[in-house]
């Protein structure tokens, strides 16, 4: 079910929800400035919430940031993504806090 089903603007719903996440298409991405360890743990995380909610994110590593992509480009995006999203930033926070 789309993500505020009925609403016109939905993704920019989930986006002032969802601060750091930009619009990519009909999904979000997000750029993550953490270290190889850091993008490690937060691997993990992310696998264990999206195997849950039965959802495939796209976590690629380039340099020194990890960026994830939820949704796609031309799928509306569902609650499930957005609820992924958020949790996402549970893991971001978890990994990084000391």
């Amino acid at each position: 079910m789309p993500f505020g089903r009925g609403k016109p603007n939905y993704l920019n719903d989930a986006l002032t929800l969802l601060p750091g996440w930009t619009r990519e298409g009909e999904g979000i991405r997000r750029t993550l400035p953490i270290d190889d360890s850091q993008h490690a743990a937060l691997t993990e995380r992310v696998k264990v919430v999206a195997d849950a909610l039965h959802l495939r994110p796209e976590i690629s590593r380039h340099a020194d940031q990890t960026e994830i992509r939820v949704g796609h480009e031309t799928v509306p995006l569902t609650e499930g993504e957005v609820l992924l999203a958020a949790r996402i930033e549970d893991a971001y926070r978890a990994v990084t806090e000391p």
